[in-house]
């Protein structure tokens, strides 16, 4: 074991809430026993996927379940939005991803007892997913109502180096005397027989829509989806095809079984348009392992006929067919050899963490890995959760990691935005804006968020995927990337901005530019007018698109010509775009000393979370949105996260006064904001409160701390634990395209550890209590940085080591702690005293006791 796979570090560790553990070793994730009760819970956490292919952590048996689930990335279906009242513009169409046809099932008879794990005798389960080598293994131990013991072993896959292929190995062996055993292998389409999907989101649902409201779920489509096509039934193979009813979507699956159990045995082979059974039916002798490989394939195509994806799936199963029956176990271990080589974030610290860390990022890879420019679902391939959209998390969250890490993944995800650009810029025609708007949420590039308030409205959608393309292009050097036609994304979306805001002389007499009508990443606050997050990530997109117009006709003529020729771009927009930014209006409240979250955000009553009790949260699912809607009261850190993506534009003092102001208006009911708190209060210099909220955003789903887990692993949490460590506790920035770093490593913390991708090369950066230090592992070009100011080259064989007086200021507790994630003894919750006359909180406020 090296240092950083030690159970604990030196130093008192924080005290810490009750959690599940799962096991000691910081690169598997262990459970023993089963608990009924927390089964969707664990097929969530036991998920595998590659970013294309998702298969949920179910029992091969079935049961016990939280829900079936097998995923492929933008298979959908679409079904008309009925809004109760229509009005021009509003979203039409909505869309969600497809439970495809589930191969994983394997079912087990001995003595015609079959085995159910939620009431066979099991006296020995044990399950494990092993984040290096890609696997989900589980041993149990059954005794049959006849006293025979018999013992199994399953091992599971979705291959990352051949994205449409998932493997699936099984071992029975009957330890006490001869049996007769059937297993029954299975290929359901449980998407039209079971229905599994049994939520579905709130807002103006289609008369096909059933269920209860929380728009954080999926649908439940009550008419049948996939439509069966030709088939193929060849041996011991059965490809299946399916066209999705209304998207029209291509679907192809097909199975392979591998079967060892010596002579003697019978199979058969029953056929249905939505169930196909491979049975291997003998005598097991004592002792004896028999032995079942399930080879499976999955092929979609929004263009293809059924006939090519069955032909693809014939091909993927010949081609892994062709290798040893170890090839493709290896193959999956050496390409995540290569990804943790790059990606593995090492810590010193208290027992648990290391393992949770490694699992965020394992779950990072397994959204976004072979999406290959297919987007990146809120909940990757893990589950049904927000219908399998892509919203803005994957731009602001999962991008910094990609980018630092495996940057041709985040070229890929971007590529997936570059390829919506013909439907985004019929968005703006529709909303009467010029250039392009990128829809809020989305499967197949049309808006399908049915509630335009906290949907449509959110336009900083355009300034995020504009700010994550800055980035990248910033961190890799990819001018071919702008050139080969993503220039087109900051140059649409700026002129989005320029037609949505208008110049207006304000009261002082300055002419400022102003956007009015939007809603930042508070979904609490709608529709509002000068949205600081919103006009500083606008101000951002505007000046991006400004260099990159400029560059291009400085060092690449010919692609900037192509430009002009391809979208029409006048000479005069991009200096009207400069005016733009420069005039852009940043609310702020001399009186308080903060910027407020929009021009009449310090109008409202503060709602009092103190008192709001937790049976009420989160909000939304307990409050009409004109309660809401009334108060300052947050669902998550909005002008918290500017201060954080616009580091380089807040001094450290107005950072600090914004932090606490809003902070005590935050409910925590979104898992988007304890990263950006915890990056933030680490930077100004509340270290304890900052490895708290880090805490809990490192436990969002192996704990479940939202409850809602069963629905799929929060993707954009994950994410957020990679920026909480880089950005937060080693203070890094990339402010002017330059690496700089400012670090603020937990106080009971002896290391921290890891790489970072720049400009085609790898550095590697070790953080300690008295020093930080930067190697360049690969490459030859010597890497500029700052540390506090500090001017550092690092240079290929000569590591630079830093030394450091402290970890950054420490401010002690904080007297306003949120009543929303992080609530402690004694909080009121409310603002503190040092910012005066702030509005009053509510005498009066909204709870009500629970219906029913």
């Amino acid at each position: 074991m090296t240092p950083f796979d030690r159970a604990g570090a030196a130093g008192a560790e924080p005290e810490t809430e009750s959690r599940r553990e799962f096991g000691e070793d910081p690169w598997r994730l262990v459970v023993d026993g089963i608990d009924p009760a927390l089964a969707g819970q664990d097929e969530t956490l036991f998920s595998l996927g590659n970013g294309y292919l998702g298969m949920r952590g179910n029992h091969e048996e079935g049961l016990p379940l939280g829900s079936h689930g097998t995923f492929v990335n933008g298979v959908h279906e679409t079904w008309p939005i009925h809004h109760a009242e229509g009005a021009y513009g509003l979203a039409e169409h909505g869309q969600t991803i497809v439970n495809v046809p589930d191969a994983k099932t394997v079912r087990i008879y001995v003595d015609d007892e079959r085995l159910n794990l939620a009431s066979s005798d099991i006296s020995e389960v044990r399950r494990t997913l092993d984040l290096r080598a890609g696997t989900l293994e589980r041993t149990l131990l059954w005794l049959t109502p006849t006293g025979k013991r018999v013992r199994v072993e399953t091992r599971r896959m979705v291959s990352f180096a051949s994205r449409h292929l998932a493997t699936l190995e099984m071992a029975v062996t009957v330890l006490d005397a001869d049996a007769e055993l059937t297993l029954s292998s299975l290929v359901v389409n449980r998407q039209d027989l079971g229905r599994v999907h049994t939520e579905t989101p709130g807002a103006d649902q289609g008369p096909g829509l059933t269920g209860a409201a929380d728009p954080r779920k999926s649908e439940q489509l009550t008419e049948r989806i996939l439509d069966p096509g030709p088939t193929l039934h060849d041996g011991a193979r059965s490809v299946l095809s399916y066209r999705v009813h209304d998207s029209g979507w291509g679907l192809g699956v097909g199975v392979d079984h591998d079967f060892d159990g010596g002579d003697g045995w019978r199979r058969r082979v029953e056929t249905s348009p939505d169930r196909v059974r491979h049975m291997f039916q003998g005598v097991a002798a004592r002792g004896r392992t028999v032995r079942l490989r399930k080879t499976v394939a999955y092929h979609s195509s929004a263009t293809a006929g059924l006939s090519e994806v069955i032909d693809r799936c014939v091909h993927t199963l010949e081609s892994v067919a062709a290798e040893p029956a170890e090839a493709r176990w290896t193959a999956q271990r050496r390409f995540l050899d290569a990804f943790w080589e790059r990606s593995d974030v090492r810590v010193e610290a208290e027992a648990g963490v290391q393992q949770a860390i490694r699992w965020a990022l394992f779950q990072l890879a397994q959204a976004s890995a072979r999406a290959d420019g297919r987007g990146i679902p809120a909940k990757g391939v893990t589950g049904s959760g927000y219908s399998g959209h892509y919203f803005w998390d994957s731009e602001i969250y999962v991008l910094p990691f990609l980018t630092y890490t495996s940057p041709f993944w985040a070229r890929n995800a971007l590529r997936a935005r570059e390829g919506m650009l013909p439907k985004a810029r019929l968005r703006a025609a529709t909303l009467s804006e010029d250039g392009a708007l990128f829809p809020w949420r989305t499967i197949n590039g049309e808006e399908a968020s049915a509630y335009y308030a906290a949907g449509t409205a959110a336009y900083h959608i355009n300034a995020d995927i504009s700010y994550a393309l800055a980035r990248y292009v910033g961190a890799t050097g990819d001018l071919a990337f702008l050139v080969q036609g993503a220039c087109d994304i900051p140059v649409e979306t700026a002129r989005l901005w320029a037609s949505l805001g208008f110049w207006n002389t304000d009261a002082d007499g300055e002419r400022r530019f102003h956007i009015h009508g939007v809603t930042g990443p508070d979904e609490y606050t709608t529709v509002v007018n000068d949205n600081l997050f919103t006009n500083v990530m606008a101000r951002f997109n505007l000046r991006f698109a400004v260099e990159v117009v400029r560059r291009l006709e400085r060092e690449a003529p010919g692609a900037h010509a192509e430009l002009v020729a391809r979208v029409g771009l006048r000479p005069d927009e991009a200096d009207a775009w400069e005016a733009a930014a420069d005039g852009m209006s940043i609310p702020f409240s001399e009186e308080l000393g903060i910027h407020p979250q929009d021009a009449h955000f310090l109008e409202r009553e503060v709602w009092d979370l103190a008192a709001t009790p937790p049976e009420q949260k989160p909000l939304l699912l307990h409050f009409h949105p004109l309660v809401i809607y009334r108060f300052q009261v947050l669902k998550q850190a909005d002008v918290v996260l500017a201060l954080l993506l616009a580091s380089d534009e807040f001094g450290r003092e107005a950072k600090r006064r914004d932090f606490e102001y809003y902070d005590a208006l935050t409910t925590g009911d979104s898992t988007l904001s304890a990263v950006v708190q915890s990056i933030v209060a680490a930077e100004v210099g509340y270290r304890e409160l900052a490895y708290r909220y880090f805490d809990h955003a490192l436990r969002v789903d192996l704990d479940d701390l939202h409850r809602n887990s069963s629905d799929g692993v929060h993707i954009a949490s994950a994410g957020g634990v990679w920026m909480t460590l880089v950005q937060g506790f080693a203070g890094m920035r990339d402010a002017g395209r330059r690496l700089s770093f400012d670090p603020r490593l937990p106080a009971h913390w002896g290391r921290l550890e890891f790489p970072l991708a720049w400009r085609g090369q790898r550095l590697l950066v070790t953080l300690e209590p008295q020093r930080i230090r930067f190697a360049l592992e690969e490459g030859e070009e010597p890497v500029a940085l700052s540390v506090r100011g500090e001017a550092v080259e690092v240079r290929a064989g000569r590591p630079v080591e830093v030394p450091l007086a402290d970890q950054g200021p420490e401010l002690g507790p904080f007297s306003g702690l949120s009543a929303g994630i992080l609530p402690r003894e004694g909080d009121t919750g409310a603002i503190p005293l040092a910012y005066g006359e702030v509005p009053v909180v509510t005498t009066s406020i909204p709870t009500r006791a629970p219906l029913g």
